[in-house]
């Protein structure tokens, strides 16, 4: 049977537009209750339980006997054994990609992540002091697929921030490790690394067990348990995000070769049938163009079934009455990855203001900001790049206030705050700011 990709075709122009593209964009990230009652019995035997319960869990979700967790330890020495085994191009890809991905960071890390202080006329110091992490968690999936690119999105950032451990967790169902995932694990510099996964992973990195270490924070991305299992323990610990399907929108003023934009929607269509790929263009016939290799190149995909389910049930081409509503209409969706596929990109770029990440040009495909051009590729989906940012050095390190008052300093701060913590009923508030007032 010939599968067919149908991505709704929806107009701005049309007065039913509103409404069949609020149903399009609807994604429910409501967890089963069955999944969450499930989450919530493993995490509370782990926490009672530890190495036992994770290695019991192991077994049967993952296929993995093991009699000890050490069995369930990757060595530095296994990682670098990968490393070296692996062949020399994937090798060189791993470094140079490390490479591009630790300078970005870097860079961010000057730009936004300093401590920092002043001392006012009264000679009061006020500052902030940034300082890292001391351990945290990276999850990398590892069931349906490997993904050696989120071992360097989510260790180097924490690396560069100056994270003291970070402990990595990869399920490896009936025991098979992804090579490229342990090279990718010795090149970003992970300290630990555990072959568990699912909640019980999650569980062993927050609560701590006789063998895995308690984190402050756990990164990366993961299925519905996983998803489910960050949710629970936030609070004990700090999470990144609790990520949604994956999503791209790609503006295009039809100047870009329609095969080009086919491709990069099929990039995210690719990752499940909920993934979400919205094409938005004032220019009817290109529409037809891209519909035309959608058609065209699917055969030739190894993931078209998944790629046709995405697109019919989640995908939309919408035509436009301008570039400028294809842009307004961007800022209400605020995607994850966003492709300004236009000959003057950057004459479109102020015009947006929510977007994971955006990417300006023909040549600047979303594939290559997974990989290897340096910007994390952990972002916010399903409308939250409205409110939140990529995974980065910040997610690492945390801020704590400076504050050295003057004694002359002291005789103006200490009426202001005794007269506010009298209206407040706080005397002792009240009093410890006037013992110091001469």
């Amino acid at each position: 049977m010939k599968l067919v990709a149908a991505p709704a075709r929806l107009s701005t122009s049309t007065a039913t537009f509103h409404a069949e593209f609020k149903a399009r964009l609807h994604w429910s990230a409501d967890t089963d209750a069955a999944i969450e009652q499930r989450v919530a019995d493993i995490l509370a035997d782990v926490q009672q339980r530890g190495d036992a319960a994770v290695l019991e869990y192991t077994a049967r979700f993952d296929g993995l006997d093991a009699s000890s967790m050490g069995q369930l330890e990757l060595t530095q020495a296994e990682l670098k054994a990968a490393f070296d085994a692996i062949p020399a191009a994937q090798r060189n890809a791993l470094e140079a990609a490390a490479r591009r991905v630790r300078s970005y960071h870097e860079a961010q890390r000057k730009a936004s992540g300093e401590s920092w202080s002043y001392r006012d006329e009264d000679g009061t110091l006020l500052g902030q002091k940034v300082t890292p992490l001391d351990r945290v968690g990276i999850y990398v999936p590892g069931g349906k697929a490997a993904y050696p690119s989120s071992v360097l999105m989510n260790a180097i950032p924490a690396h560069v921030a100056g994270v003291g451990e970070i402990i990595m967790v990869v399920p490896t169902p009936k025991g098979e490790k992804n090579a490229l995932v342990l090279a990718a694990a010795y090149v970003a510099g992970v300290t630990r690394a555990f072959t568990i996964g699912g909640a019980q992973a999650v569980a062993a990195l927050a609560y701590g067990t006789q063998t895995v270490p308690k984190v402050d924070k756990i990164t990366g991305p993961g299925n519905a348990y996983v998803a489910s299992a960050k949710k629970r323990v936030f609070g004990t610990v700090g999470i990144d995000m609790i990520a949604g399907p994956s999503e791209i929108l790609v503006l295009a003023d039809g100047s870009t070769p329609a095969d080009w934009v086919a491709m990069d929607l099929f990039s995210q269509a690719e990752h499940d049938e909920l993934a979400q790929s919205i094409l938005l263009c004032p220019n009817a016939a290109y529409i037809d163009e891209v519909q035309a290799a959608i058609d065209r190149l699917l055969p030739e995909m190894p993931r078209a079934e998944i790629i046709a389910k995405s697109l019919t049930g989640r995908g939309a081409l919408i035509h436009t009455r301008s570039m400028e509503e294809a842009c307004e209409i961007s800022n209400r969706i605020a995607p994850e990855h966003l492709e300004v596929s236009s000959r003057d990109p950057h004459k479109w770029e102020p015009l947006l203001k929510h977007a994971g990440a955006i990417f300006l040009g023909a040549y600047t495909s979303e594939s290559l900001g997974d990989y290897c051009a340096g910007p994390n590729h952990v972002l916010p989906t399903s409308g939250t790049a409205r409110f939140s940012s990529p995974l980065g050095v910040y997610d690492f390190q945390k801020r704590s206030s400076l504050i050295e008052v003057s004694e002359a300093g002291a005789q103006v701060l200490g009426k202001i705050a005794a007269e506010l913590a009298y209206g407040e009923g706080l005397q002792a508030h009240a009093r410890a700011a006037e013992m110091r007032l001469k």
